[in-house]
């Protein structure tokens, strides 16, 4: 699922091709993308893009009339732009495209599995409808970023990934912050010191800063294309049975339902391993408690 750093990117492009520019068609080509019937697609074509903005894990389109497109990509939705006349994506991933003077932007959705959404909505207060409440980190102090980590008593993996808490963090985003914070994803959040805090609180903002950049770098002038959760150059996400970039310790990993956690065990866990729910529930007595025991 495309997060902050990503979603920045995508706004940064999205601006200099689409504001200003008015939007000729807006072609559905998978009704179920549509989540919204009021105010329908008529009342949004022919008017331009005043602005673009983030929302969460959300791009919002401010058109004229304040009228607003909100596309939640979710896990496989992306955003293709292509030039007039240039090849469209493959027909079969195609769920809508909207069509500008100087070229198309396409939203698409890999797989089978449909998730991603578009709503049309009407004004700001139609727009707060989205609003998940997390805090930006980005635009916080310390002191807001620990009142709202301490307001609830989760583990740190899902706590930076609660849209109710934090803004634009998600699975891949928090594995990497975490490492870089030196703290397990399953300590609590009731049980971190004031010197953890403040660790995790720079880890957060410089994980997210640094892929931003790193992102809008490799992407240069073209429309990125290559949005993804797993990024060369992660330290742990998406990295199980590899080395950890900073001790060579091979990266583990938690399994849950579609999602996964990667973690190293001496940076972050003190040499301990954490239970998989299926694996170790299957070895019993016999699943390793320390990196030790399998290295």
């Amino acid at each position: 699922m495309p997060e902050l750093p990503d979603i920045t990117v995508y706004l940064e492009h999205l601006q200099s091709r689409i504001v200003g520019q008015p939007l000729e068609k807006l072609a559905i080509a998978k009704p179920f993308v549509l989540r919204s019937f009021d105010p329908p697609v008529s009342e949004v074509v022919g008017t331009s893009v005043r602005g673009v903005r983030r929302m969460g894990k959300r791009i919002v389109l401010a058109m004229d009339g304040d009228r607003f497109i909100v596309v939640h990509l979710m896990i496989a939705g992306r955003l293709r732009w292509r030039t007039i006349g240039a090849k469209l994506p493959p027909k079969g991933s195609i769920l809508a495209t909207f069509h500008f003077p100087n070229g198309v932007l396409v939203l698409t959705e890999a797989g089978t599995t449909r998730r991603a959404s578009m709503h049309l909505v009407r004004g700001e207060a139609g727009l707060a409808a989205f609003e998940r409440g997390g805090l930006e980190v980005l635009d916080a102090s310390l002191a807001e970023f620990e009142a709202r980590l301490r307001s609830e008593n989760h583990t740190l993996k899902r706590a930076l990934a609660d849209p109710r808490l934090f803004s634009g963090i998600g699975n891949a985003y928090s594995d990497e912050i975490l490492h870089r914070a030196r703290l397990s994803p399953v300590k609590l959040t009731s049980r971190l010191g004031d010197d953890e805090i403040a660790r995790l609180f720079e880890a957060t903002r410089a994980t997210l800063a640094a892929w931003t950049e790193r992102l809008r770098t490799e992407a240069g002038k073209n429309f990125p294309e290559k949005v993804t959760a797993f990024h060369d150059g992660m330290a742990v996400h998406g990295r199980f049975g590899e080395p950890c970039p900073v001790c060579g310790t091979k990266v583990q990993r938690i399994r849950y339902a579609s999602n996964e956690t990667n973690y190293c065990a001496r940076c972050q866990t003190g040499g301990r391993l954490l239970a998989d729910r299926a694996l170790s529930r299957l070895l019993g007595k016999d699943w390793p408690t320390s990196i030790d025991d399998i290295e």
